[in-house]
């Protein structure tokens, strides 16, 4: 029945394939033209004809159904020369091969979109260009359709991605590339004991494509600047085509915790969300340059990330939490004594809905908000001035434990359809509390004057901090 008109390529390709009955879970690719499109149809297309017939049932899933296109017209091209009598059916947008196996190409462009399927049984579930997705929603909630009443061996997930777009971030620690950036490490997932492995790709393994298509390298290498050359020629996670902020370094952006003088300004900025995360920082401002180790020196005026708090489950979903468990667990993770001089909210929890606003539930748990100035593009320039900063000493900073921040950050992305804007399916929601920060115009205050020291002229900040407050925000949480 099967004809052999198609072998994969030494190398990852091929090694890619062979994790069956290894892998439950595999990612595979890095690099533009890695042979990604032709591993995962050949990767389902291995045990059609093994035995399995109807049981052997898949599933291939995109964003959108135009991005299928490409996806099913190279099908068109590997099925029927590899099956006799494999046929296509448009509508239903299935393949039916003569032993009885299936496999159903699916658009999921919405998490909401996954619910569909609920009640479906696949042995084989593959998900093409995966960092399309914003979160991992969508891709857990299906893990529960990979089920079979036969004994089938070797169920399997498979995807494929490019570093880059609006899920780059939880593609790239879910499968732990951060950890393993050139692949090859069978992880074990402790709660489902599912195992997962990822498998890097880069151009030059292609070498079809490069043989059939020698200057192929040559017109990415002129398509961009030489870091999103270097992302699609090498796979490199590290690097993120496309990144709203291309100022983020950890080197110059994260810095080990420190014991901060306790009188700086200190306050809180807070992004709602529900089933969308939710994530409150604490931010100290600068009073005076604070020297560091290897010479380097915090300047006056700066902000310090020094806790945070992500409300997000890991499927990248919100906690569903109460108003009053949000503020309940605000104060629970302050210090002692610890003063905040003012704290600043996404504006949509002072609206009133038929009832007392999200703003003041909290306000009943003794967390007090005001509104945060919510002008995007102008929070955007501000944040991207600090990231910048002044002769090259940047003007933001947040501690190394801030690990949602470090993760997030890097990884976003411009809107599409608005250049100047962040991309709002990507996983924006510290980024906007990040927003409110540099909006809320942080003042420094300096240490108090020793009785008996010279004194220093005051600064329009020190002015503007010594007057009196209309809302009392100098408070205890």
């Amino acid at each position: 029945m099967q004809k052999k008109y198609w072998q994969p390529q030494i190398g990852p390709q091929a090694a890619a394939i062979d994790t069956a009955g290894i892998a439950d879970e595999l990612l595979f690719g890095g690099a533009r033209g890695g042979g990604k499109t032709d591993f995962l149809l050949a990767d389902f297309m291995a045990d059609v004809g093994r035995g399995y017939g109807a049981g052997w049932c898949g599933v291939l899933f995109r964003r959108t159904y135009p991005e299928c296109e490409e996806m099913i017209a190279r099908s068109r091209e590997l099925y029927p020369s590899c099956f006799k009598g494999a046929r296509y059916h448009s509508q239903r947008r299935v393949w039916y091969f003569p032993d009885g196996a299936s496999l159903r190409i699916r658009a999921i462009d919405q998490n909401e979109d996954a619910d569909k399927f609920q009640g479906h049984a696949f042995t084989w579930i593959g998900w093409d260009e995966l960092g399309n997705w914003a979160n991992p929603a969508a891709y857990h909630k299906l893990k529960a359709t990979l089920r079979s009443a036969q004994a089938i061996p070797v169920k399997r997930i498979r995807a494929t991605a490019n570093p880059g777009g609006a899920g780059h971030g939880w593609v790239k620690q879910y499968f732990a590339i951060d950890r393993y950036p050139l692949g090859g490490q069978l992880l074990r997932d402790d709660n489902s004991s599912m195992t997962r492995m990822f498998i890097k790709s880069r151009l030059y393994d292609n070498r079809v494509l490069l043989q059939n298509d020698p200057h192929y390298a040559e017109r990415l290498r002129q398509s961009g600047d030489s870091q999103i050359v270097r992302a699609w020629l090498d796979g490199d996670w590290d690097i993120i085509a496309g990144a709203f902020f291309s100022e983020w370094s950890v080197s110059r952006h994260v810095i080990p915790p420190i014991a901060l003088p306790p009188e700086w300004t200190r306050f809180i900025a807070f992004d709602w969300g529900s089933a969308s995360p939710f994530s409150v920082g604490w931010w100290a401002v600068v009073g005076e340059d604070l020297p560091m180790s290897a010479g380097r020196v915090l300047p006056r005026g700066a902000l310090v990330r020094y806790r945070e708090w992500y409300g997000a489950n890991d499927k990248g979903e919100g906690l569903k939490l109460t108003a009053e468990a949000v503020a309940d667990g605000i104060r629970a993770r302050q210090a002692a004594g610890e003063k905040i001089n003012y704290a600043i909210a996404d504006p949509s929890i002072f609206r009133i809905d038929g009832g007392p606003s999200l703003a003041e539930r909290m306000q009943a748990r003794r967390v007090f908000f005001r509104a945060a100035d919510n002008n995007r593009l102008a929070g955007w320039d501000q944040l991207r001035a600090r990231l910048n900063g002044h002769g090259g000493i940047p003007q933001i900073y947040c501690f190394a434990d801030c690990i949602d921040s470090i993760r997030t950050m890097p990884a976003l992305l411009h809107d599409p359809q608005r250049s100047e804007d962040i991309d709002t399916a990507s996983e924006d929601h510290i980024a906007d509390e990040w927003r409110y920060a540099c909006m809320s115009r942080p003042y420094a205050k300096s240490a108090p004057v020793v009785p008996g020291a010279a004194a220093t002229p005051l600064t329009w900040n020190d002015l503007h901090a010594l007057q009196p407050k209309k809302n009392n925000f100098n408070h205890r949480i």
